[in-house]
């Protein structure tokens, strides 16, 4: 018997848990495909914008060379983010270099939120699918208990079509929730290098422009203030992790 005759056998239950085990294989999938395409393209634009950066000579040159590599735009908004404008609000509260840093780690949050974006739907997979097959596997069961209880005999063609349905449940519950466990950790590993690398570009650009705006001083280096090539070292990034 095909997987159309076993489908259609069963009942709505049967029929509820095939189509969502469907819905989240197709889905996990869909995301597995488009973060690795995304995060592939992310890496190398992040290591070649960062470069752009610091070789240019003012912000005003850099932004228009990082815009060229960074077409997922992961650091272009931390960039944008330096311009601080001194107003009436609680936002304008403490010394410049204080402003710099909250608007950093700002805009540094909403990039790692798009960085991270499809991971609890994987993860979500990754551990509810097994359970989904499970439960096709019990009702497939109870569907074969009953059938051996209303024929007053056991016959192979009572069982064979719920025990072979429960059993195809619960295989189809790993084969969707393995290939998202396994992106889910290893999709994971490069949004960390990825983290890493803006955060540490994010620490550096504090560091570099923090001296300049002082306490009282609203403006941002001067067009033609040269920047350290491969930017400060950096030892953490714990002051943009809050």
């Amino acid at each position: 018997m095909d997987l159309g005759g076993l489908f259609s056998q069963g009942d709505a239950v049967s029929k509820a848990v095939a189509l969502l085990l469907l819905v989240m294989s197709v889905s996990s999938w869909v995301v597995i495909l488009w973060k690795a395409w995304l995060l592939r393209r992310a890496a190398g634009d992040v290591a070649r914008s960062t470069a752009a950066f610091w070789q240019a000579t003012s912000i005003d040159d850099a932004r228009p060379k990082v815009e060229a590599f960074d077409r997922s735009a992961l650091v272009t908004p931390l960039i944008s983010a330096i311009k601080i404008e001194s107003v009436g609000t609680l936002a304008a509260a403490g010394d410049k270099s204080q402003q710099l840093t909250r608007v950093l780690r700002d805009a540094l949050h909403a990039v790692l939120h798009k960085l991270q974006f499809g991971q609890v739907l994987l993860a979500t997979v990754g551990s509810t699918a097994p359970f989904v097959g499970l439960l096709g596997t019990v009702w497939g069961i109870y569907h074969a208990l009953i059938g051996i209880s209303s024929a007053g005999q056991i016959t192979i063609d009572k069982i064979s079509g719920p025990v072979g349905e429960s059993l195809i449940m619960t295989a189809a519950g790993l084969a969707v929730a393995i290939p998202a466990v396994l992106a889910y950790n290893v999709l994971g590993r490069t949004i960390g290098r990825i983290e890493a690398d803006l955060e540490g570009f994010a620490r550096d650009l504090r560091d570099v422009l923090a001296p300049t705006l002082g306490t009282g001083v609203s403006s941002l280096p001067p067009e033609g203030t040269n920047f350290p090539r491969g930017g400060p070292s950096v030892n953490s990034a714990s002051d943009f992790k809050g």
